[in-house]
């Protein structure tokens, strides 16, 4: 009799510390006990040019042969890039001292600028340096696109990239397939490079509140790791039919040794 009492005990403790539960696997819950809640903007702040990243840089003006000078190779025939492997080597890529190689302008200093200030003075210098203003120059800067790293429990990780001005971070999940079922909502890491050195924070996507966090929106080169639930570790199951099924096989075994010690 005791032992069915313990067994009886064991089944649902056993299965409440196996399963995964539901408020682990939902996103952006309102935590907060108030039902009316104010809805607060996200302040964000402009990005500014790092080193690695790749700008797309378009000069147009009345005369279109001289606008062809300022292409950066004679293979785009200015149009559109049309893949990752395009942009790559026909965009203008920010090296380690902060500048880029625009063609006739040459070096152009732009770390630590947004893209506005970036399309600023590129538009000086040719007005300065080669065109009037009736040449009606028109310059038009942008990134290309939100390149990141995403790793952990996720269905599809690795490096990957939006075209895209500004993404979230649940955006960039969702275009890595989502995080499994044994993946860790609220411990997000996000790993970002700044100027001054590596910046880490602990996101929580089960939060509505976390809208409100200045790294809810990635930024190009950032870092993505999705931590494992300890649910995996103990490789139980992740709902609650694994997990049943898991337990009648441990019970199986109990009953069986102590059916053997028994006797």
């Amino acid at each position: 009799m005791n032992k069915s009492l313990f067994i009886a005990f064991l089944l649902p403790v056993l299965l409440s510390i196996s399963c995964v539960p539901q408020s682990d696997l939902t996103y952006l819950q309102q935590k907060n006990t108030q039902t009316n809640q104010i809805v607060n903007e996200v302040s964000k702040k402009p990005y500014r040019v790092q080193s690695n990243d790749v700008l797309v840089i378009t000069i147009k003006t009345l005369d279109q042969k001289l606008s062809e000078m300022f292409l950066a190779s004679a293979n785009t025939g200015g149009q559109r890039l049309q893949s990752e492997q395009a942009l790559y080597f026909e965009g203008y890529t920010v090296d380690d001292h902060g500048s880029i190689r625009v063609p006739v302008l040459g070096e152009v200093f732009v770390l630590g600028s947004t893209t506005d200030e970036v399309r600023i003075e590129i538009e000086k210098r040719l007005l300065d340096e080669y065109f009037k203003k009736e040449a009606n120059v028109f310059v038009n800067v942008k990134l290309g696109g939100l390149r990141y790293t995403i790793n952990g429990e996720v269905n599809s990780p690795g490096t990957k990239l939006l075209f895209q001005e500004k993404a979230n971070i649940l955006e960039a999940i969702a275009n890595a397939g989502d995080i499994t079922m044994v993946g860790d909502r609220k411990n997000v890491l996000l790993v970002r490079q700044m100027p001054h050195g590596t910046e880490m924070y602990s996101l929580d996507l089960t939060d509505a509140s976390v809208m409100q966090s200045p790294y809810y929106y990635i930024q190009p080169n950032d870092y993505i790791l999705v931590n494992p639930l300890k649910q995996k570790s103990w490789g139980t199951g992740t709902t609650g039919i694994q997990s049943i099924s898991t337990l009648i096989s441990i019970l199986s075994l109990v009953t069986t040794v102590i059916i053997l010690t028994s006797r």
